[in-house]
């Protein structure tokens, strides 16, 4: 199985200085052969062939540059194969041919919508959920799950359907092992967050806090 990869990529300004250097040179390569032509110099035709060549070349070098976010990451792919995650921000330098997407490290807020399900005894009952979460694999949030933003919505309100069905809405009985949505919140939403966790890790996402938004009878 294909895990992530944190991969160290160039210096962007390096290359940068030497892309514009390219250019200039470039520039005076097709100047100095245009001048050679028109004293019928020999070399002039090389010089003009050679400048356009390095222009291609210098826009070619172009392409491999990328910058990284503050809490991104830039995920390299060639020709299908994967190369590896850049997570440390700044300005770098890649393979031109190197496919890039950029992904964000940064910590989400899924506002649920009110589901109307059925508790543990049968009640209907409204309910909703507040997730926070963020990528932590960029393979697996990138290449394991299609959309891994709607996994996270879709999974989110599957775990919270779950959740409703496996607890009643109060619990008339005064025992300690009865656990019911409205009187524990803290242990349902601790459950709700750990169902959450063994759902989305195929998607490279971690579960920072999960809790109920809404809970009333429908």
């Amino acid at each position: 199985m294909t895990q992530e990869i944190e991969r160290k990529a160039l210096s962007g300004w390096l290359m940068l200085a030497i892309n514009i250097a390219m250019y200039l040179l470039s520039i005076y390569l097709f100047i100095d052969g245009v001048m050679g032509l028109e004293r019928r110099a020999p070399w002039g035709g090389w010089m003009v062939g050679g400048s356009i060549f390095l222009l291609l070349l210098a826009i070619f070098v172009s392409v491999g540059f990328m910058i990284v976010q503050p809490n991104q990451a830039g995920v390299l792919v060639l020709f299908g194969n994967y190369k590896g995650s850049v997570k440390k921000n700044g300005f770098y330098w890649v393979n031109p041919l190197m496919s890039k997407w950029n992904i964000s490290l940064r910590a989400r807020n899924l506002n649920g919508e009110r589901l109307k399900v059925n508790d543990y005894t049968g009640n209907p009952i409204e309910i909703a959920l507040i997730v926070v979460w963020r990528v932590k694999d960029t393979y697996s949030a990138l290449f394991d799950v299609d959309d891994y933003e709607y996994y996270v919505q879709t999974q989110s309100e599957s775990a919270l359907r779950h959740l409703a069905s496996s607890y009643p809405y109060d619990s008339w009985e005064e025992t300690e092992d009865t656990v019911s949505l409205r009187g524990d919140i803290d242990k349902v939403s601790e459950a709700l967050e750990k169902e959450l966790t063994e759902r989305l890790w195929k998607a490279g996402v971690i579960v920072e806090e999960a809790r109920l938004s809404h809970l009333a009878y429908a």
